[in-house]
C-alpha cells in the first residue's frame, strides 16, 4: 500500500481521506460561497450537486482570478498536478482568498489500472475520497448510458428498415466502457441470424475518451449540450453524405440521460474548502479539461480558481486553451507548472527503479524537458507562471539546488512546495506568488488562429509545442483531413491523441526532443465537441490494463472499510 512521502509517515492515501474531519456540504456550500440551501442537492452528506438555474443565474457577476496548474512530461506515476490544485487552493485560502478548486472526475480505467485514483495524496486530498474515486454521483454512468443509447438506437434504426441511408460500413459510432479492457478494442456484432440486427464491424473507446463526454464537458447549458448532441455524426451513407445523432432523434433521449449529471458537484478538500468536481476527459485522447459549467460557475463565486489541464503542458495546456478558453471565452491569469525531481531525473535517462538515488547529471541532461515547458507556456502562450517542485522525501538538497539554478534563467521563480506533506501550509509561497503573478502583463494567446486550416493548425501545434520538424500522415488521412476542410469543419480546434510520456509520439524519447516527425495515424470528427481528433502514433482510445493492475489491490473487509484504493 503506498505511503505518504513524509519521512516515517504511516498513513497511507486512504488511511489519510478516512481519518478526514469533514462537514456537512450543504451547510459548507451555503457558508463559504453563499449558495442557497435549496439550490444544493445532496448526493448523501458530503457531496452534493448545485441546481443549473442557480449556476445560469450568477452570468452578471464579476469574475474571479483563474489559474491554470499545469506540468512537465510525467513519469508513469504521474507528477502530482492534482495534489498541487488541491495544496494551492488551501494554500490561498490560508492566506485569506476566497478559493474554489475545480477538477476532473476521476476515470475507473485508471483506478482499477496502473495510475490509481485522482483524488489528491497525502495531505492534499479531496475528500470523500473513496466515492470520488469510485462511483461518486454517477455523472460517468449517465455518459456512458447516453453513448450506448445512441449506438443502440443507431443499429436499431438500421434494423427496422434504415430510412437514414446508412451505409454499415461507414458507421463511425463506438460504444463505451468506463474500464479498460484491451479485447474490445474492435468486435463484430449482429451475430446469431436476422433477428439480432446487421452484422457488423464495431467497437469500444473508454468512457473518458468519447465525444458525449467532450461534449459534456464544454456544453454551457442544457440547451447547449442538446443541440450539440444532436449535431454528433454517426455514420455516412454510400454518397459519403454524413448522418446526425438528430436525423435519428437520439438526441433528445441522451440529453434526458445527462440533464441531473451535467449539474456540477461540489465537494472538499481535507481542510474543508470547497471544491467542484465535474467531468474528466482524458488529457492524452480528449481535451482533458473538467466541465465549462464547473469553472464558470467557480469563477463567479470566488476570487480566485484554481483548475488543472492533464498531463504535461504540451497535451494538457495546449488543449485548455485552444478548445476550452476558445471555445468558453476563458482567459488564464496565471500558470503553475508541476516539477519533480524524479521526472527530470527520467527525462534525464535514469530508470524508474533508479529515480530515487542523487544523480546530478541526469538532473542536469533531463531539465532541458523542463525548459520547454516553461518556454511554451510563457512565451508560446503567454502566460504569467512559475515552477513549483513537488517535493519527494527523497530529494536531495543537491537535487532541489540543482534544478532550481538551472530554472531560474528563464525569469520565473521556482518554488519547492510540500503540501503533500503538510497541506495548504505547505504551499504558502505558491499561493503568494500566484496572487503577485495574476496582476502581472498577460500576454495570452492560442497556438494557432481560428481561420488556419486542419492541417496548418496540426502543424503549427506539433512544431511551435512539441519541437517537430513536420508532421506526416498517409494518403487516406490525408484525403479525410482535406474532405473534412471541405465540409465545413476547418474552423474548429484540433485536438491531438498522443503518448503523454513524451513531446514526441515515441514514449521513449525522452527530454526535449527536436526535429521529430509526428505522424497523424487517424483522424475523428468531434462535430458536436466542435474538435477535430487527430491521433498520433500508437496511442490507444481503449486502453489495456498493465499486467498487475492496481485492481489486485483493491478489497473491502466485513464492515465495508475499503483498501489499497489510491
Amino acid at each position: 500500500m503506498p505511503k505518504t512521502r513524509t519521512q516515517g509517515a504511516a498513513l497511507s492515501n486512504i488511511e489519510i481521506a478516512q481519518h478526514a474531519r469533514m462537514q456537512p456540504i450543504v451547510p459548507l456550500a451555503a457558508e463559504r460561497l453563499g449558495i442557497p440551501e435549496s439550490k444544493l442537492h445532496p448526493y448523501g452528506h458530503y457531496k452534493a450537486k448545485i441546481a443549473l438555474d442557480y449556476c445560469a443565474g450568477l452570468d452578471g457577476r464579476k469574475d474571479g482570478k483563474l489559474v491554470l496548474v499545469t506540468a512537465i512530461s510525467p513519469t508513469p506515476a504521474g507528477e502530482g498536478k492534482t495534489t498541487m490544485t488541491v495544496g494551492l487552493g488551501d494554500a490561498l485560502n490560508r492566506i485569506g482568498k476566497k478559493a474554489i478548486i475545480c477538477l476532473r472526475e476521476p476515470a475507473l480505467g485508471p483506478v482499477f489500472g496502473m495510475k490509481g485514483g485522482a483524488a489528491g495524496g497525502g495531505y492534499a486530498q479531496v475528500v470523500p475520497m473513496e466515492d470520488i474515486n469510485l462511483h461518486f454521483t454517477g455523472d460517468f454512468s449517465a455518459i456512458a448510458l447516453a453513448n450506448n443509447l445512441l449506438a443502440s438506437l443507431i443499429d436499431n434504426h438500421i434494423h427496422f428498415g434504415n430510412a437514414a441511408g446508412f451505409d454499415v460500413r461507414r458507421v463511425t459510432w463506438r460504444r463505451v466502457l468506463d474500464i479498460n479492457d484491451r479485447a474490445l478494442r474492435e468486435i463484430t456484432i449482429g451475430l446469431g441470424g436476422p433477428g439480432n440486427g446487421f452484422p457488423r464491424q464495431d467497437g469500444f473507446d473508454i468512457v473518458v475518451a468519447s465525444e458525449v463526454m467532450a461534449i459534456f464537458c464544454l456544453a454551457t447549458g442544457l440547451k447547449d449540450l442538446k443541440e450539440r448532441l444532436g449535431k454528433i455524426v454517426v455514420g455516412y451513407t454510400r454518397e459519403h453524405k454524413p448522418i446526425l445523432a438528430r436525423d435519428i432523434q437520439a438526441h433528445g433521449a441522451m440529453a434526458v440521460l445527462l440533464k441531473d449529471a451535467l449539474a456540477p458537484n461540489i465537494v472538499q478538500t481535507l481542510e474543508n474548502n470547497p471544491a467542484f468536481i465535474h467531468g474528466g476527459p482524458f488529457a492524452n485522447i480528449a481535451h482533458g479539461c473538467n466541465s465549462v459549467i464547473a469553472t464558470r460557475t467557480a469563477l463567479k463565486l470566488s476570487d480566485y480558481v484554481v483548475t488543472e489541464a492533464g498531463f504535461g503542458a504540451d497535451l494538457g495546456a495546449e488543449k485548455f486553451v485552444d478548445i476550452k478558453c476558445r471555445k468558453a471565452g476563458l482567459k488564464p491569469d496565471a500558470a503553475v507548472i508541476v516539477a519533480t525531481v524524479r521526472a527530470i531525473k527520467y527525462h534525464g535517462g535514469v530508470q524508474v527503479a533508479d529515480l530515487g538515488t542523487e544523480n546530478l547529471a541526469a538532473l542536469q541532461s533531463g531539465i532541458a524537458n523542463l525548459d520547454r515547458h516553461i518556454d511554451n507556456v510563457h512565451d508560446v502562450l503567454g502566460l504569467p507562471c512559475l515552477v513549483a517542485i513537488n517535493h519527494r522525501v527523497e530529494d536531495s538538497d543537491a537535487d532541489l539546488h540543482g534544478l532550481m539554478d538551472r530554472v531560474r534563467h528563464h525569469g520565473v521563480k521556482v518554488i519547492v512546495a510540500r503540501h503533500y506533506a503538510e497541506g495548504g501550509k505547505g504551499a504558502l509561497d505558491v499561493a503568494n506568488e500566484v496572487v503577485e503573478l495574476c496582476e502581472h502583463p498577460n500576454y495570452f494567446r492560442y497556438v494557432y488562429e481560428e481561420s488556419a486550416t486542419l492541417w496548418d493548425k496540426m502543424k503549427a501545434v506539433a512544431t511551435r509545442i512539441y519541437g517537430a520538424s513536420e508532421i506526416t500522415a498517409d494518403s487516406k488521412v490525408r484525403a479525410q483531413i482535406r474532405q473534412l476542410q471541405e465540409s465545413g469543419y476547418g474552423h474548429y480546434p484540433v485536438c491531438v491523441a498522443k503518448t503523454q510520456y513524451s513531446f514526441s509520439t515515441d514514449p521513449k524519447l525522452r527530454g526535449a526532443p527536436h526535429g521529430h516527425v509526428v505522424n497523424v495515424r487517424e483522424v475523428r470528427l468531434a462535430a458536436g465537441a466542435e474538435f477535430v481528433v487527430m491521433i498520433c502514433g500508437d496511442i490507444m482510445t481503449m486502453p489495456g490494463l498493465p499486467a498487475v493492475p492496481a485492481a489486485n489491490a483493491i478489497d473491502v473487509d466485513d464492515d465495508g472499510r475499503i483498501t489499497g484504493l489510491f
